[in-house]
Order: C-alpha cells, then sequence, then structure tokens
C-alpha cells in the first residue's frame, strides 16, 4: 500500500478565518475549506509504506535541524498565467521558511525520491479556479493585493496524506509532528 504525502505548514486559527473572510467574489473559484488551508513545504506523492517510515525518520531529523522562527501571509497571485488555474496567498521572504522547505527536500533525497523540478514558491492556495471570471478575478487580486497576516511562531510542521476523491476536495490527515530545533 503507497500514502499520497506532502510536508506542510499548519496555520493558526486566526490566520484561517482571515483567509476565510477572503475568500468571495471570483465566480469559477473553487474555494478551499479550512481543512485544505497549509502552506505546503514539499509533496511527495504516491509513497510505499517502506518508505514513508524512512522519510518520517529524515524529516524528524530536518525539523531538528531547523529553527524556530516568525512567519507572516502577505500578498495575492495565481498560478497558471493565461490560463489561470490556482489563487493563493504568499509568504513573506523569510529565510528560516527557505530553509525548512530544503530541508524537507533534502530528507526526501536522502530515502531515494527524485528532486522536486519547481523551485519552492512559499503560498497558500485558496481557491482552485474552473474559467474564472478574468474581470472579477482581477477585482479579487487588487482587493487582496495589501493583505498581510499577523505573524506566528513557527515551531513545528506536520505530515500529511491525501486521499483524492472523484469529483470531491481531497481529504488531508495528519501523520506526524516534527518539532523545530
Amino acid at each position: 500500500m503507497s500514502l499520497r504525502l506532502f510536508a506542510a505548514l499548519e496555520l493558526p486559527e486566526f490566520v484561517c478565518e482571515r483567509l476565510l473572510a477572503l475568500m468571495r467574489g471570483v465566480p469559477g473559484a473553487q474555494w478551499r475549506t479550512r481543512d485544505h488551508l497549509h502552506l505546503t513545504l514539499r509533496f511527495f506523492g504516491d509513497t510505499p509504506e517502506p518508505l514513508a517510515d524512512d522519510l518520517d525518520a529524515a524529516l524528524s531529523q530536518a525539523g531538528l535541524r531547523a529553527k524556530p522562527f516568525d512567519l507572516r501571509l502577505k500578498g495575492v497571485g495565481v498560478f497558471g498565467g493565461a490560463d489561470p488555474h490556482a489563487l493563493w496567498i504568499g509568504a513573506v521572504e523569510n529565510p528560516a521558511l527557505l530553509a525548512l522547505a530544503a530541508e524537507c527536500e533534502r530528507a526526501a533525497r536522502r530515502v531515494g525520491m527524485k528532486p522536486e523540478p519547481r523551485r519552492f514558491a512559499p503560498h497558500v492556495t485558496i481557491a482552485y479556479l474552473r474559467n474564472p471570471d478574468r474581470e472579477r478575478l482581477i477585482k479579487f487580486e487588487q482587493r487582496c493585493a495589501l493583505f498581510e497576516s499577523e505573524p506566528w511562531r513557527v515551531d513545528s510542521f506536520t505530515l500529511f496524506s491525501s486521499r483524492v476523491r472523484r469529483n470531491a476536495p481531497s481529504i488531508y490527515s495528519p501523520e506526524a509532528d516534527y518539532r523545530l530545533g
């Protein structure tokens, strides 16, 4: 059996409340629920259970090498360029966040996973888009361009499994938590 895995930062409730309050006004947006709001550090994909056990151990070590830090979300954007498919809120540039994501990448490679081909772009996906109303999408981006959350202390990260469902959002389940430092 295999698990579809990813490492992510869970968001504090006060940040989620602010994000949920933004989620309106874009026809064609499939807004994420509270359970789906997180900042992905590394997506691992389908992982056989023996490899998942090795990954768990490697991520535990990665957490010990990282230091706790403060983080804020800021700004808004879309992935997909001329054919937008996801709407996101960004994270303020943070060397400690980048270092933690790099530790997760090293953990994946240490257990034999292929390198992530894309550069890490810290963000929280707030909606997936299907033929969005472009004008309303632009207005949403303008309305949220100055969004900035209060900072919070990041002192752990989580390994999640994701169960994909047809015509319904995936179900995310925490599998392990890792303390930083």
